[in-house]
């Protein structure tokens, strides 16, 4: 499972890297590369409850199956009018949507997939592992993603990526898995009331949304708008902005291993909130420094900060909920985790030509560090669990 997910990894951050670039070289404007973003990620946010319970009904290597397949489809389809001359901006956003869409289903079914096949105890390095393929991917992914783009050509990228899909689709056919969905008669409003009916019985669930959602609205724009970065405070071109994203991913796999290295110590609120100090730290250095090379290296550092902020929450969520709650509950997480990206990232866009990217960037860092210290010494409840 981690082999096929790395490789289909690799091949989506190829996509993403090219997608990003283009977008701001079709428009011009970093409105509609945020605009792309809060498309790619909405549909998780306005499907979550819905998928969740499709995870807990379901077989759910089948709802695997089908978001992948549908995911498949959309990146050959970018493929085929990018080799014919027919793409437009509004070609990428709806296919944006269609591709998130799909992932709404499959993240809480993926999610839920980790602790059937790792016993309890190892489910936090479970997690991290798997964040360290998600990361190494996209270190590889870029590099790859930018010879394509500069050598090739988009179709390649978008090509290669849907290729890329199936090596996930033959690990979900090998693997076994021992949760089976029960039947039930609950509908399906009963079936989100109840897991919105457990999370409220579980007082540590209500922080733990609520730091995912300012976690992603104000930490994810480092990542969201690198292009911006590398194209307008840079000066550079596709190559600069690879080097950002990787090293950004680089520093993403260190947090991950540092996750996996802490092993099951104790006090993980804490250590995510540490995490979540850092990460504001290093974002707001990076969005107020002008020097490419000293713009690496706040670029590498947030990006151990936020995986490892995001490994150590998600192990949290994880351990709470039940095995027949668990796709409902991760979906609610869901909702906070992702919705924070798209409404982060269309804000940001739309206040970029008032105040500008990098203003922007330094501000959500001082923002969130200062959150995270009020967190971690006023209103102590996250930092005890």
């Amino acid at each position: 499972m981690w082999a096929g997910a790395c490789t289909s990894s690799i091949g989506t951050w190829m996509q993403k890297l090219a997608q990003s670039w283009l977008v701001l070289q079709l428009s011009g404007s970093p409105f509609w590369l945020g605009l792309d973003s809060f498309l790619g990620e909405i549909p998780i946010f306005l499907l979550a409850l819905v998928a969740g319970v499709a995870a807990d009904r379901f077989d759910r290597r089948r709802v695997l199956l089908v978001s992948q397949f549908v995911q498949m489809s959309c990146a050959f389809v970018l493929a085929a009018l990018f080799a014919f001359g027919h793409a437009q901006v509004w070609h990428i956003l709806t296919l944006s949507f269609i591709v998130g869409t799909a992932q709404a289903f499959g993240a809480p079914a993926y999610q839920s997939l980790i602790p059937s096949l790792v016993p309890r105890e190892h489910l936090s390095n479970a997690i991290a592992m798997n964040s360290i393929q998600f990361n190494l991917a996209r270190v590889v992914g870029p590099v790859i993603g930018g010879l394509a783009l500069t050598q090739l050509g988009a179709a390649w990228c978008f090509g290669l990526n849907g290729v890329s899909f199936l090596a996930v689709i033959a690990s979900l056919l090998l693997i076994t898995m021992t949760y089976t969905p029960t039947a039930k008669r609950e509908t399906v409003m009963e079936s989100m009331k109840g897991g919105i009916a457990f999370i409220r019985q579980k007082p540590e669930m209500l922080p733990l949304i609520w730091v995912a959602f300012v976690c992603t609205f104000l930490g994810i724009p480092i990542i969201v708008f690198l292009p911006v970065f590398a194209k307008d405070v840079f000066g550079g071109n596709e190559a600069t902005y690879t080097l950002l994203l990787s090293v950004e991913a680089v520093g993403a796999i260190a947090g991950a291993l540092l996750v996996a290295a802490r092993g099951k110590r104790s006090n993980i609120g804490r250590d995510s909130l540490l995490g979540l100090v850092a990460l504001g730290v290093f974002e707001a250095l990076f969005g107020f420094s002008r020097h490419l090379w000293l713009s690496l290296a706040f670029v590498f550092f947030g990006g151990v900060a936020l995986i490892s902020c995001f490994a150590l929450l998600s192990s949290l969520v994880q351990m709470v909920a039940t095995d027949e709650m668990r796709g409902r509950v991760m979906s609610i997480y869901n909702i906070a985790f992702r919705g924070g990206m798209p409404i982060g990232s269309l804000v940001t866009g739309a206040l970029a030509p008032l105040v500008g990217v990098p203003t922007l960037v330094g501000v959500y860092g001082i923002i969130l560090a200062c959150l995270a210290l009020y967190l971690l010494v006023v209103d102590r409840k996250l930092a005890a669990l």
